[in-house]
């Protein structure tokens, strides 16, 4: 019985066009922020017929910390490659996080759980804000960084956010070593 697609080693060309098309869609944990907010954009290369280069600065809450926003700086390539989303992006992503309103952690967490992720390329690169304790010092560290399937890169950014009270109200401060497993 013969398909009506060729075959490769066994594997549908269909199937294996599938399985490139999933590889290409965004992945997110069950746990990982929502989409952040575009605060601004500002162009730093000048193109003439395509995008320009931009930096874009968002914003994004904690999904699993209350009172917890960080904000993030990334590169936007232009030219016609980055207006298809096949330009892969470079690895520099400056972090700022801050406390907004009162603590509260909402379940147990992991050091290091992704907080956010999203894709800067096409298929190898990614974007990822992790979070941990300090327990000793009861301050919330969030790193982000970008890794890349075969080589990856040691470009980073981090940010502490003490946990404070928030007003004359706020009185049960949480200790975040309460929260978070090894």
């Amino acid at each position: 019985m013969s398909s009506r697609f060729p075959s490769l080693s066994g594997i549908r060309l269909k199937d294996f066009a599938l399985f490139l098309l999933l590889l290409a869609l965004p992945t997110t944990s069950a746990l990982a922020a929502d989409e952040p907010d575009l605060i601004f954009r500002r162009s730093t290369v000048f193109k003439w017929v395509s995008p320009n280069d931009k930096l874009a600065t968002y914003g994004i809450d904690d999904p699993e910390v209350d009172g917890v926003a960080c904000h993030f700086t990334i590169p936007e390539k232009g030219g016609f490659k980055g207006w298809l989303g096949l330009a892969e992006e470079v690895s520099d992503i400056s972090l700022a996080c801050r406390q907004v309103g009162p603590i509260k952690f909402k379940n147990k967490l992991e050091q290091g759980d992704d907080m956010f992720r999203r894709r800067r390329s096409l298929f190898f690169k990614k974007m990822q804000i992790v979070r941990g304790c300090d327990a000793k010092r009861n301050v919330l560290v969030y790193m982000v960084y970008s890794d890349k399937l075969i080589e990856g890169s040691p470009k980073n950014s981090t940010s502490t956010v003490p946990i404070m009270p928030w007003g004359a109200a706020d009185t049960n401060i949480e200790k975040c070593g309460d929260f978070f497993t090894q």
